[in-house]
């Protein structure tokens, strides 16, 4: 049972730090309601493991310095879903092959039909409920993918726009497809305009340009089309 918490404890700390980007020891005890003591020593499995790794940082300019903790890549790599890595992998070598053979641009062509066919499966899952509802679905389905999803509301500043959502991926399922063909992100944020048709859709953050996480803000058209 005890082996069993503590790995637990270990994966709440890779997901906060997946989260947040980074923490210090402190932090975590803190956010996790764990002694700080108990945080460091799990610190130190997660170090040793190589899925974790910090560096110093003196808090607003004085006093002693602390270890500011981050996911390794082998860290971020435990947390993808089972099997995730290996079918990457695979579609990468299997959209070269087509590239080799039919072209990028014809590749390109395919990926768009696949999130558009995607995005038709959205579209039947989500139905014609209220935007909150759809995007509550639509998060349920991310995660269902392996994608560690969430939202939450934002109040539009603008008089032009409705209810608001920022929608926040804090890891990429198909990391291995994106880094080779990064276009497949542009037909990603296409197919969630195309999912909810009734709103605006801007991305805030994005993996590939060495952020921690996939944002997007969805606002919801007053004067809808």
């Amino acid at each position: 049972m005890e082996t069993t918490h503590q790995s637990s404890t270990k994966q709440d700390i890779l997901e906060y730090l997946l989260k947040h980007s980074q923490a210090t020891a402190f932090e975590l005890a803190e956010a996790l309601d764990i002694s700080p003591q108990a945080i460091r020593r799990h610190l130190k499995d997660l170090e040793g493991e190589e899925l974790i790794s910090f560096s110093l940082s003196v808090q607003g300019g004085m006093g002693r310095p602390q270890h500011v903790y981050q996911l390794t890549r082998s860290g971020r790599d435990r947390l993808r879903p089972d099997g995730a890595d290996g079918y990457g992998q695979f579609a990468v070598s299997l959209l070269d092959t087509l590239a080799e053979t039919v072209g990028h641009d014809q590749v390109s062509s395919i990926l768009r039909k696949q999130w558009e066919r995607k995005a038709e499966e959205y579209r039947d899952r989500l139905g014609n409920t209220s935007l909150s509802e759809r995007v509550a679905i639509l998060v349920k389905l991310r995660k269902a993918e392996g994608f560690m999803a969430e939202c939450h509301p934002v109040e539009s500043s603008e008089s032009s726009q409705g209810d608001g959502f920022i929608l926040t991926e804090h890891n990429c399922a198909i990391s291995n497809v994106a880094e080779s063909f990064p276009s497949i992100c542009g037909h990603e944020l296409e197919m969630f305009a195309t999912v909810l048709p009734d709103c605006t859709v801007e991305r805030t953050h994005w993996i590939i340009n060495g952020e921690h996480r996939c944002g997007y803000l969805v606002q919801e058209r007053k004067n809808k089309l």
